[in-house]
């Protein structure tokens, strides 16, 4: 997995298998050139891997936490519970349930504790991307404008498409 120094991003997931859905959320932080992480740590499997992690969240400079969980997702809740940080939960879709177990469990978090859930699959972790961009673009104006020009080119593309 990709670790750069400083991220401001950190993209987390349970499992290798949950790459193929959020290497969306890589690709699209890649392409706005904005320093990121991607960590395989799994909120079952290693709890003290995550424990440590979440742990060197604000003394590292993480500003938001992409967190994609399958199955009973608890990967984006527990880091939420855990830090101030924005955390944003994408769904994997799972062949059993097709992904509706995961959303569940991540919207449903208790109040008090937010999870920023996304859709389910590879468009959540593109959106999850996009919308932390949008966070960080608040108080970076050159992140800004890349984001706004990004819209522009979605929505020139779609004005020039025809049937």
């Amino acid at each position: 997995m990709k670790e750069q120094p400083n991220p401001l991003i950190s993209v987390l997931m349970g499992s290798r298998s949950d790459w193929e859905t959020m290497r969306a959320a890589d690709a699209i932080l890649t392409q706005f050139d904005v320093p990121h992480e991607c960590l395989i740590i799994s909120a079952h499997r290693t709890p003290e891997r995550l424990a440590e992690f979440v742990s060197q969240i604000d003394k590292r400079g993480i500003e938001v936490i992409i967190a994609g969980a399958g199955g009973a997702a608890h990967l984006p809740g527990i880091v939420a519970a855990q830090t101030l940080a924005p955390v944003l939960g994408v769904p994997i879709e799972s062949p059993s349930l097709r992904g509706i177990d995961s959303l569940l469990s991540i919207v449903q978090m208790p109040g008090g504790i937010p999870v920023g859930t996304l859709g389910i699959g590879k468009a959540g972790a593109t959106n999850a991307a996009l919308l932390a961009i949008a966070i960080l673009a608040n108080s970076r104006p050159p992140l800004r404008q890349k984001l706004l020009g990004f819209r522009a080119e979605q929505t020139a593309r779609i004005l020039k498409e025809t049937l």
